[in-house]
């Protein structure tokens, strides 16, 4: 996987209205601020439009910059068809098992699933589907996620990650505070939504999240 994982921004479009960005213009301005991957999720909305979502989002981002798609499947392949940059998808231990996405996406897709506990990582790690990196959370209590599971607080973040045998990033909550402390626990990056998706500048917001990211360095 050459996907550079360490911001990561999971979009949330009711936030981004609230705080009077189109998704778009969002996900453009936080990638020149430094994030570096865009994963788009849209819980509540159909098919058409989540594609017509990430194939705007894909439109305006520059190519080093990773498209993923949450949950849809399908919504990934129609993108791909449509000629759309985009790099692979991202599922929790709900949604298709991760071997049937490897088969439908592709070897050389990218594919992320979502795990909270030991034995979850154990299993994406183990899995023949090659899980890509997993995303462990909820690190805080988190509001842009209905089914988020319990917080881990930041110390059994740190366990986990130490018992990731794949590339770690952390969500759920996750503020610019906590960056240091998740990069020093051996995190591949962390990932956010209200961070910047409620930020009255993504740019700037993402700004001050690179930076502290790399200040941990």
């Amino acid at each position: 996987m050459s996907v550079d994982l360490s911001l990561y921004l999971v979009t949330d479009s009711r936030l981004a209205a609230s705080a009077g960005h189109e998704l778009a213009d969002l996900a453009r301005a936080a990638a020149e601020g430094g994030v570096t991957v865009v994963q788009v999720r849209e819980k509540d909305t159909s098919a058409g439009a989540f594609l017509e979502m990430v194939l705007r989002v894909a439109d305006v981002l520059p190519s080093e910059v990773a498209v993923l798609v949450n949950d849809r499947v399908d919504v990934f392949l129609a993108a791909r068809y449509a000629g759309a940059r985009v790099a692979g998808v991202h599922v929790g231990q709900s949604d298709l098992p991760v071997e049937a996405v490897r088969e439908l996406i592709g070897p050389d897709a990218v594919l992320g699933l979502s795990a909270a506990t030991p034995e979850q990582l154990r299993l994406a790690a183990d899995s023949p589907a090659r899980v890509d990196y997993v995303g462990i959370g909820a690190v805080h209590a988190t509001t842009t996620k209905k089914d988020a599971p319990e917080p881990l607080g930041l110390d059994r973040f740190a366990d986990l990650v130490a018992a990731s045998a794949l590339p770690a990033v952390g969500i759920g909550g996750v503020t610019r505070a906590d960056l240091p402390a998740m990069r020093s626990a051996g995190a591949a990056g962390a990932a956010v939504v209200s961070a910047i998706c409620s930020a009255p500048d993504p740019q700037a917001a993402a700004g001050e999240l690179r930076a502290a990211w790399e200040a941990a360095s």
